[in-house]
């Protein structure tokens, strides 16, 4: 008797690589609206149950995370914030984006924030580019 083939892995055979595949389409869609979306937001609209629906979105986060830097996209990530870091990602954010070699500093310090916001507009700027609005002269 021959061995059994193991199967083909595709991204959907993975729960958290469909789960990245479609918070990142979920993302870019939202981009448009210019506007940050909790985690716990992000959870709910994916239908995610407990338990660690968080956990499930921060591991997706961060595979997408991984996909940007790998292609030189800013970290549509940045669009995902935690209710109660005033305005800022989780920690887990700061600490992935430093594996990836793209943040120096601390989490909670002043740096975190200038980084967010920079990631965060170019994120928007490659996903949601501001339309011509300006008058023909």
């Amino acid at each position: 008797m021959s061995p059994v083939p193991a199967p083909s892995i595709t991204i959907d055979d993975n729960p958290t690589n469909a789960l990245a595949h479609r918070i990142r389409a979920h993302l870019q869609a939202l981009a448009t609206r210019r506007l940050p979306i909790t985690y716990r937001e992000v959870a709910k609209e994916h239908l995610l149950l407990p338990p660690n629906t968080i956990h499930q979105v921060t591991e997706a986060l961060e595979q997408i995370m991984a996909e940007d830097a790998a292609a030189d996209r800013p970290f549509i990530a940045a669009m995902v914030i935690s209710k109660w870091r005033d305005g800022l990602p989780a920690p887990g954010f700061f600490d992935c984006a430093a594996r990836l070699g793209r943040f120096v500093g601390e989490a909670t310090g002043p740096d975190s924030r200038v980084f967010h916001a920079a990631e965060f507009n170019a994120a928007l700027a490659l996903w949601a580019p501001p339309s011509d609005s300006r008058m023909s002269e």
